[in-house]
């Protein structure tokens, strides 16, 4: 019953996102029995059809790897989301009831404003403010939400985890280290984004740096942008640097 039900989510992954090639989990029992499943019915398919066909076919199995029982620092990436998701997730909606397909509709909404964040910039035009996403790796294009005059219950849950959400993961692109360090300043072209607590779910302010303005240390301290709707003036406190830098940064330093 757990094979068929992880089969079906697969189904569902498929429909939405593409037929993947790699699947990377814990090995939960259901996650193993999901991957037995599917190679029963790939073994059932390469010998249910025309030797012409099934090569073609079915060389684009799934190979599932597994990580080492009781160690999830083997999939840190993923794992990292999975605790923000579940850690958000309880702050916004712990005193909430929900139906099954509420939950479903409000997790699915989640997903995409996780996969909408900006990863790095999209093209080297310095008038392009497009970033890359997760979503371009998932349907080739940034994820959209269609706005919402009058939120219904739904979306003001959405709201509330999307304001909890972003709020963290751009003061985790501004991080600062424990001890002081000299880091390379901001420059122009750079693409980063704006913090804006106005925004509606899945939308971010992105804005290319064309003038810095240094303090008589050189240390640069605000920024000229350019933006969709013009150009302003910016504390380097309201601007998050991508997590994935196009320019190359040399080693930090620690100040002595």
């Amino acid at each position: 019953m757990w094979a068929r039900f992880e089969y079906q989510n697969y189904e569902k992954l498929y429909i939405k996102s593409g037929l993947c090639k790699h699947l990377y989990s814990d090995g939960g029992t259901n996650f193993i029995g999901a991957d037995n499943s599917l190679r029963i019915w790939q073994k059932e398919f390469r010998n249910s059809i025309d030797t012409d066909i099934a090569p073609t076919l079915t060389a684009r199995g799934i190979q599932w790897h597994f990580n080492p029982p009781h160690s999830p620092n083997f999939g840190g990436l993923w794992e990292a989301n999975v605790k923000a998701v579940k850690t958000h997730l309880y702050r916004s909606f712990k005193l909430t009831a929900m139906t099954y397909e509420e939950l479903s509709t409000v997790l699915t909404q989640i997903e995409s404003c996780l996969n909408s964040r900006p990863l790095c910039p999209l093209s080297a035009d310095p008038n392009d403010l497009s970033p890359l996403t997760p979503g371009h790796f998932l349907i080739g294009g940034p994820l959209l939400a269609p706005p919402e005059p009058s939120p219904p219950d739904g979306q003001r849950l959405l709201r509330q985890f999307w304001h909890r959400w972003s709020a963290d993961w751009l003061s985790h692109l501004q991080a600062r280290p424990k001890w002081r360090q000299e880091r390379t300043n901001l420059q122009i072209d750079d693409l980063v984004v704006i913090k804006d607590d106005r925004l509606p779910p899945n939308e971010w302010k992105m804005a290319r740096i064309i003038d810095l303005h240094p303090g008589e240390d050189g240390l640069v301290r605000v920024a000229s942008l350019k933006t969709v709707s013009g150009t302003y003036k910016r504390s380097l406190s309201k601007l998050c640097p991508l997590p994935i830098s196009t320019n190359p940064t040399p080693k930090l330093e620690e100040v002595q």
